[in-house]
């Protein structure tokens, strides 16, 4: 009786020992690497260079036959960039798992009103095409503008070590901004392939002018100052663009 007494006890010594390094693994996976992606849904960002003597063609031609495209899978957004680079359209597309687009470049790959009537017309036109796949960050989610509007994509490259290391101070800057009422918060995207520790933030307002107004405003706030300050320690440089949606854009 007292071996087998010995015996359970130590068994459940070891379940114990093992649940607590099972839990130590996992925190030390949080601490190390941040909030981590619950789901397989993503976001492909697509940036496509026209030549400029065809930048009217291509987006008539788009416009005519975008919808042969949307019929394989969900478009988010279509812009066309105004300022920040020149001849340039940005689309946003998503996709439920890597599996998923898989199966849709098949599907457009096969589709014979999309390769002749489009494809085959509009890749002459462009001088160079970009992809990049990100997540939405775990604490936001896409919330679409009230109305019509500009949009600006803002890019932050940050210094290595991931959400760990720069999220809180990240998400705090932005929170700071949307919160405030400064800026209408669309979308908080981190990179997955492309250059890594990126982050897009993409915001809307009702036009151009009421950007710099609110930009001013928010330049004299203590709280969004202060915010900046701490995230920029983390930073390495930025970018931006406005954007202005095709008229086929879902995000208006």
């Amino acid at each position: 009786m007292e071996r087998l007494r010995l015996a359970l006890w130590g068994t459940c010594a070891r379940l114990r020992r093992d649940s607590s390094l099972s839990l130590c693994g996992k925190l030390r996976a949080f601490i190390s690497t941040g909030p981590q992606q619950q789901h397989s849904t993503f976001y492909e960002f697509r940036t496509y260079h026209i030549k400029p003597e065809k930048n009217a063609a291509f987006l008539k031609l788009t416009s005519e036959k975008i919808h042969l495209r949307t019929a394989h899978s969900e478009l988010l957004g279509y812009w066309s960039v105004e300022y920040g680079g020149l001849n340039q359209v940005f689309h946003i597309w998503k996709y439920d798992s890597y599996a998923h687009r898989a199966e849709v470049r098949t599907a457009l790959s096969k589709d014979p009103q999309w390769m002749d009537e489009y494809i085959s017309k509009a890749i002459p036109m462009l001088s160079s095409q970009d992809n990049e796949v990100t997540y939405l960050v775990p604490w936001c989610k896409i919330e679409k503008p009230p109305k019509k509007g500009v949009y600006e994509l803002v890019t932050f490259q940050m210094k290595p070590g991931g959400p760990a290391v720069w999220g809180k101070a990240f998400q705090g800057a932005v929170n700071t901004h949307a919160r405030g009422g400064y800026s209408h918060l669309v979308g908080v995207f981190h990179s997955e392939f492309g250059l890594l520790n990126q982050v897009h933030v993409l915001w809307w307002y009702e036009s151009p002018d009421q950007r710099a107004a609110v930009r001013h405003t928010a330049h004299q706030d203590a709280r969004v100052v202060a915010a900046v300050r701490e995230s920029v320690m983390y930073l390495e440089c930025q970018k931006n663009k406005l954007l202005f949606p095709t008229p086929y854009s879902p995000l208006q």
